[in-house]
């Protein structure tokens, strides 16, 4: 089993006029993390940057501007999903995993494949994904209505994660609480 595992950092959240400022994240096959990953990316030029979203991860409008370019860093996204899977393969693809993906992140990492002139996203991943947010709901129904929200930081603490807030809203911490979720949940890669 393949998952790309993955959270991003974006500059709002409209996938069309917002764009990614960092995408971390690992590939694990088979329960063996392959490649871990932390790329800083400037946006898409004419994206808008939205204050509020840039202040969540600490970053300001000048720094994010100094990171490598979209498409310089989307090459590099690209080589490693080309070194492990076969893009022309249906049955050779990639689980996507992360928190809140199914109504987010999705959407922003499509429409990057899209602005960097790839309109074949599913050639590398299958359309369903494991949203960790949607998988620890089970674990957590019981007691759902005592959280203060449904955020990943929380649900991270609920099931006994360590969360540290100072690191939050990095996407390279970010993947750990949600692996972390992920094996609470799941009990496996």
């Amino acid at each position: 089993m393949k998952l790309f595992l993955f959270d991003l950092e974006t500059t709002g959240t409209d996938a069309v006029k917002h764009g990614i400022h960092q995408i971390s994240g690992k590939i694990i096959i088979d329960s063996v993390v392959c490649q871990s990953f932390d790329f800083k990316v400037r946006p898409k030029d004419g994206c808008v940057i939205d204050d509020e979203a840039i202040k969540v991860s600490h970053v300001t409008r000048e720094e994010i501007m100094e990171y490598p370019p979209m498409r310089e860093v989307y090459f590099k996204v690209l080589s490693m999903l080309d070194h492990f899977c076969n893009k022309y393969d249906k049955s050779d693809k990639f689980y996507l995993v992360g928190f809140n993906i199914a109504h987010f992140d999705n959407h922003m990492f499509r429409q990057w494949f899209e602005d960097n002139g790839n309109k074949y996203f599913g050639s590398y991943f299958w359309s369903n994904c494991l949203d960790c947010m949607v998988l620890a709901t089970p674990q957590l129904m019981e007691g759902r209505a005592q959280m203060t929200d449904f955020k990943q930081s929380t649900v991270a603490a609920a099931l006994g994660i360590r969360v540290d807030p100072a690191k939050l809203h990095d996407a390279s911490y970010d993947i750990e609480l949600c692996q972390a979720i992920y094996d609470k949940v799941c009990g496996m890669y």
